[in-house]
């Protein structure tokens, strides 16, 4: 764990200092783990990510009629291209579900018998100038990017249960500079959405409404910070070291709730009512889950149900072997996530590569005449 002081909302701001920080923090994972490291799954965040719904149609190819990975792979191509600026590129494509002679709601469509595939599809796209800058600090700093991954999708793969997921849900992250959400339904991602407000700023109320450093500010806020009147047992006063040799200052908890509660029912309702635009026919029976450091602040979840009127609960990072009880916590929900997603392309790709190896090896009639023709004319 590093400080990112070379960000600014998600957005690289200074890139000797980003890249700085990338350093400090992998060289003591690597002391920590006994690991050397080359390379790195990198989470993007930020209000430049953008998420697109699409459809794309194709026609079934085998003779059979039976779905094959080819066909699922065509339609999943035909189904990203869409109309994207030149400023933008793609960081990741969900498939939603897919659609066989319009029967709906088919999770997994391969083997299947149908004369027309459709997949709906959720496309997520970011700053091509971001991506690149953020590329451009960790390779500077000696490492290579596997991929470049969405903040809130890699912290909603390590938070939500399948369950969550199926009834839907939307995932706050509370972070520094920004809150992100995600938005699931049926088991998938459909929305996503960026509110440019986050701890920083309640930190920032706090330093400048009591006159205090903003160092400060942020260990009075994660240390007796407060948003929900019902957790204030007694009136306890905090002291606060002056400033400039100044004597010490009391500041009632009262007081510090007070400033706080605001700006975080603030952002709440910011969340509220970009999520209420959303389509009416995706209910979010899951709830709300928060993650990120600033649901760590007493209150959150009770403030959070308040305003969404929905159940809330805080998001750690599900079970894993080997993750020692400190990580548990929503501050490390993205990296957590990050690993986990990592993981899963690699065994996607190791899984893809096994059956184009053996359809190679095996190939259908049609194939076969292919490659003899290839072979003889060509």
């Amino acid at each position: 764990m590093s400080p990112s002081t070379g960000l600014r909302k998600g957005v690289v701001v200074n890139i000797e200092s980003t890249l700085r920080s990338v350093k400090a923090a992998i060289e003591d994972a690597e002391m920590m783990s006994g690991r050397e490291v080359s390379s790195c799954w990198t989470g993007i965040g930020g209000s430049h990510i953008e998420g697109i719904n699409s459809r794309g149609v194709v026609a079934v190819t085998e003779k059979n009629r039976e779905i094959s990975p080819d066909d699922k792979e065509r339609v999943i191509e035909v189904a990203q291209k869409v109309s994207i600026p030149m400023d933008r590129q793609v960081l990741e494509v969900i498939p939603q579900s897919y659609i066989v002679d319009n029967q709906k709601g088919i999770r997994n469509p391969l083997n299947m018998i149908g004369v027309r595939l459709e997949a709906e599809v959720f496309i997520i796209t970011c700053s091509v100038t971001s991506g690149q800058n953020l590329l451009n600090c960790v390779n500077r700093a000696g490492y290579r990017v596997n991929n470049l991954i969405p903040k809130s999708l890699a912290a909603g793969r390590s938070v939500l249960t399948d369950e969550e997921k199926d009834l839907g849900v939307a995932l706050i992250d509370l972070g520094g500079g920004t809150t992100e959400v995600m938005a699931y339904s049926a088991g998938s991602p459909y929305s996503i959405i960026t509110i440019p407000v986050g701890g920083a700023q309640v930190t920032s109320d706090i330093s400048i409404i009591k006159s205090i450093a903003l160092d400060t500010a942020e260990r009075i806020k994660i240390e007796s910070g407060c948003c929900w009147e019902g957790l204030l047992e007694e009136d306890e006063e905090i002291i606060v070291p002056g400033v400039g040799g100044r004597s010490p200052l009391p500041i009632p908890r009262s007081q510090l709730l007070a400033i706080i509660r605001p700006r975080m029912e603030e952002i709440f309702k910011m969340v509220k009512e970009k999520l209420d635009k959303l389509s009416q026919t995706r209910p979010l029976g899951g709830g709300i889950v928060l993650t990120g450091g600033g649901a760590l602040l007493s209150g959150a979840a009770e403030l959070a149900s308040h305003v969404f009127k929905l159940p809330v609960r805080i998001g750690n990072p599900l079970s894993v072997g080997g993750l020692a009880e400190e990580c548990r916590t929503p501050v490390y929900a993205t990296a957590v996530g990050l690993v986990l997603m990592g993981k899963d392309k690699e065994d996607n790709n190791l899984k893809q590569d096994g059956e184009k190896g053996l359809r190679e090896k095996n190939p259908s009639p049609f194939g076969r005449l292919k490659g003899w023709i290839s072979k003889e004319f060509f």
